[in-house]
């Protein structure tokens, strides 16, 4: 058994009015294929590309370890240089990734090779943010603070991505006071044993390319796997759905802040405590509910 995903829809490019009217007005997910073959980035970016133009920046990089409650939001797990990381990435498979990464800022000459597309919504410009991953590297099953729509461009090899949107939160064992599920779910083989609730989740995968751009709506779930080694670049829009606009702002000065809070007074009997919550209130409101 295997979880319930349908394909993403793709088409080759597209109109700012086809965009907005088929799939930012009913929030649906849609993969184009053939987008940005006008920028320069299209026929450069690659990971030696990448290390050529920044190899002696010292970057961030995080695995897959559980939270632990000593834990900052976003705290890295290891630094290393990116010329040294990206020879790991070729040589071997490993866990770590990079993530969030505003190489814009620190290699400013990467502006040059991309602009910013119109698809009818304002990006912000300050943040397009990098993520570098090795073949089986993937990211929990997770949400962003912001619920922003997300236009995520991958460079080199082949990635697979699995989506939910919030309406699925019941059965996806979300873990309250966080952006996550279950840290111990593998979402590319899950044990439906362990996890019944996820056999009523529905969903969208698909396997991005080299050059193609997926469209993720506001506050989706999303699951990604590198298949190869490669790295993507993501320029958000602010939500716009009010409920949405204002589930943001409560996670990030309130959620945030009783999450910090927590971590403080209890240790890691909060972190083990909101596990085991995800369990429960899955189990009775997705299975029983």
């Amino acid at each position: 058994m295997s979880l319930n995903l349908q394909d993403i829809p793709r088409v080759k490019t597209i109109t700012k009015e086809d965009f907005l009217k088929h799939y930012f007005k009913p929030q649906k997910p849609v993969v184009i294929e053939r987008f940005i073959e006008d920028w320069p980035a299209y026929k450069k970016w690659n990971l030696d590309y990448m290390k050529s133009v920044g190899g002696n920046i010292t970057i961030p990089l995080y695995d897959n370890r559980p939270v632990d409650y000593k834990d900052g939001f976003n705290q890295a797990h290891a630094k290393m240089k990116l010329a040294d990381y990206i020879d790991l990435l070729k040589r071997e498979p490993t866990k770590y990734r990079i993530f969030l990464w505003n190489a814009i800022k620190e290699i400013p000459q990467l502006q040059k090779d991309f602009t910013f597309p119109d698809f009818g919504l304002r990006l912000m410009k300050g943040i397009p943010m990098l993520f570098f991953g090795g073949r089986d590297s993937y990211t929990f099953m997770h949400y962003d603070i912001d619920l922003a729509n997300i236009f995520h461009f991958h460079f080199e090899g082949e990635k697979q991505i699995i989506l939910f949107d919030q309406n699925q939160n019941k059965y996806l064992y979300k873990v309250p006071h966080a952006l996550i599920t279950r840290e111990d779910i593998d979402f590319n083989n899950p044990d439906f044993e362990k996890w019944p609730a996820l056999k009523k989740a529905t969903g969208w995968t698909c396997k991005l390319n080299h050059g193609e751009v997926l469209y993720m709506p506001e506050g989706y779930w999303h699951y990604m796997r590198y298949i190869t080694p490669g790295f993507s670049m993501s320029l958000r829009a602010i939500a716009r759905n009010p409920k949405n606009l204002s589930k943001a702002v409560y996670n990030v000065f309130i959620m945030r802040n009783i999450d910090n809070v927590m971590r403080r007074l209890k240790g890691q009997k909060w972190i083990d405590w909101k596990n085991k919550q995800a369990i429960i209130k899955t189990h009775q409101n997705g299975i029983r509910g």
